[in-house]
């Protein structure tokens, strides 16, 4: 333990090693970060800014790729699955857009902490600002694809009744799993950088087993074992309200339980490797 210089100053840096108190440190940061999340906020629109920097459209490039491929596939499997285009589109807009959000933030969970060194290294900054700054950015991102689905639904007449808003929870939902995988991604691929490869080749496997572009009535009475999915837990929770149909009480319960463990888990992992994070980036 340090000494102090005066008897009546207050230690300005005590660290006992007997005495870690990795988790007092742990939720002082979360409860410091979340107090600061305008700044993260800040972060995440000049990441933005700085990204589309002399471009035309800015992120409206990506609702433009988006809308294409909308339409391209759309007009493709509802072909090949011989389903009405009018029924098939919106599920297939909603369904790449959310797809796209969800494989977007794990992409970038992955390099939350390793893009953000010159930061760690520089300023003592709490490790959350760099998670939220994460899940910010990507909600801009996704904000601007927004408009891509209502193009959709009025095209096809589809018109979204009251239980729309339980998408809210869903979105909600979301946003907790990308905070977690911000945390918890973020750590292991600053200690592991192979971990990131690992992570989108696992996200492309995951994109086939999931039903983004097709429906979960094609799987027939296998269909039952859908809810161990995590992806398309998280999806149908945003998707069903739009589209009407409403997921059940199953895919709640099970949306809530991985969030629960997503939650859990980063917490463990930040509470026990915290410490070493500035050893790792």
């Amino acid at each position: 333990m340090l000494p102090q210089t005066s008897p009546d100053a207050a230690p300005l840096y005590v660290r006992d090693a007997g005495d870690p108190r990795r988790r007092e440190r742990a939720l002082d940061d979360l409860s410091t970060g979340f107090r600061r999340w305008r700044l993260a906020a800040s972060l995440a629109r000049l990441d933005i800014r700085n990204r589309y920097r002399g471009s035309v459209l800015g992120p409206f490039w990506l609702t433009l790729s988006t809308a294409i491929m909308v339409t391209g596939l759309g007009l493709l499997y509802s072909t090949l699955f011989k389903l009405p285009l009018v029924s098939y589109m919106p599920f297939l807009a909603v369904s790449l857009l959310v797809w796209n959000t969800v494989n977007q933030i794990v992409g970038d969970a992955c390099t939350s902490l390793i893009q953000s060194e010159g930061i760690i290294r520089q300023m003592p900054l709490p490790y959350t600002v760099h998670a939220l700054r994460c899940v910010f950015r990507n909600i801009i991102i996704a904000a601007h694809n927004l408009p891509l689905i209502i193009v959709v639904f009025a095209i096809c007449g589809v018109l979204p009744g009251p239980a729309a808003l339980l998408a809210i929870p869903g979105l909600l939902l979301i946003t907790l799993n990308a905070f977690a995988a911000a945390i918890l991604l973020g750590m292991i691929c600053a200690r592991f950088r192979d971990i990131g490869q690992i992570v989108a080749s696992a996200m492309q496997f995951f994109f086939f087993l999931s039903p983004v572009l097709w429906k979960p009535e094609l799987l027939g009475t296998r269909q039952a074992w859908l809810p161990l999915n995590p992806f398309f837990v998280l999806i149908e929770t945003v998707r069903g309200p739009l589209l009407g149909t409403g997921p059940s009480a199953l895919i709640w319960a099970c949306a809530i339980l991985y969030t629960a463990a997503a939650c859990g888990m980063a917490l463990a992992f930040f509470i026990r490797f915290r410490g070493r994070i500035a050893f790792w980036v």
